[in-house]
């Protein structure tokens, strides 16, 4: 696996950044906030943002910068602050593309079975964390996960991002996160879209950031030790990983605004986290 900052530490790893890039000095500002925030809590980091917005509810919505620009950005990222960057892809030609950006290729919920998409990345080398479908069963993922390692990369990790309710919402069935843990590779807690409201009449996701801090709280209260343990089941179920998208002012943000916790509110939720996962350790 990639070498991040901070391992020693023992603690949860972070992937966080904006939902997508809108430019180079909010990229490197938002940036250069989280390193400085993670160096301090001793977190690993990683700086996470897309190039492109592939999946929109609309023909209007924002999309992206453009390809080369937003990935010669993340690059940037990578070489200024000394961090991993991760970005999603779509389809099977993106792979090799981003793969020479980024450290980490992203596959998105809703593509999480599509086997050339998958390959593809696995082919690059590079890690590959693969979101569970939103209809998904959390023991189901073992089998996108075999496909990249059976393509011969066995950089895998696995996102919780939560599953369909209805039609506007999403739940996250805790027993997931220690489910997929057996199959051997990292588990990261999706708080921000685990939190999205989909498929509103507007065409605009909504969402639930005054949440993020209850179920990422929640999500890495334990350690595996503990998962183990049955009777202690008031103990949280010991994520390996948290992805939050985080932005300056999520109101002007230009993709999933309603998703992502302010920048300023970044710290605080993280500090209280570390002292949840040292108490519990």
């Amino acid at each position: 696996m990639i070498k991040l900052k901070n391992n020693p530490a023992g603690n949860f790893f972070l992937l966080a950044g904006p939902c997508v890039i809108e430019g180079e000095d909010m990229a490197m500002r938002i940036a250069e906030r989280v390193v400085t925030i993670t160096d301090r809590l001793q977190i690993p980091y990683a700086f996470k943002g897309s190039y492109r917005k592939a999946n929109r509810s609309r023909l209007d919505s924002f999309t992206g910068i453009g390809d080369e620009k937003a990935l010669k950005i993340l690059k940037k990222v990578h070489d200024t602050f000394g961090v991993p960057t991760v970005t999603d892809i779509h389809a099977a030609e993106e792979a090799a593309m981003a793969a020479e950006f980024v450290d980490i290729l992203q596959i998105p919920a809703f593509l999480c079975r599509q086997t050339d998409l998958l390959v593809a990345a696995a082919q690059t080398g590079k890690i590959i964390t693969i979101k569970k479908g939103q209809v998904r069963s959390p023991l189901a993922m073992r089998f996108a996960a075999d496909k990249v390692v059976e393509a011969g990369n066995k950089n895998v990790m696995i996102t919780e991002r939560g599953t369909t309710f209805g039609y506007q919402d999403l739940v996250v069935d805790y027993r997931g996160i220690p489910e997929m843990q057996t199959f051997g590779f990292p588990v990261v807690l999706d708080v921000t879209h685990s939190l999205q409201q989909p498929n509103q009449t507007s065409g605009v996701t909504g969402g639930m950031p005054q949440l993020i801090e209850k179920i990422a709280v929640y999500a890495t209260g334990g350690s595996r030790n503990l998962i183990k343990t049955r009777a202690k089941a008031g103990i949280a179920v010991g994520a390996d990983g948290l992805f939050i998208e985080t932005h300056e002012n999520p109101s002007v943000a230009k993709s999933d605004g309603a998703n992502m916790l302010k920048l300023d509110l970044l710290e605080g939720l993280l500090t209280k986290l570390v002292r949840i996962r040292e108490a519990i350790k």
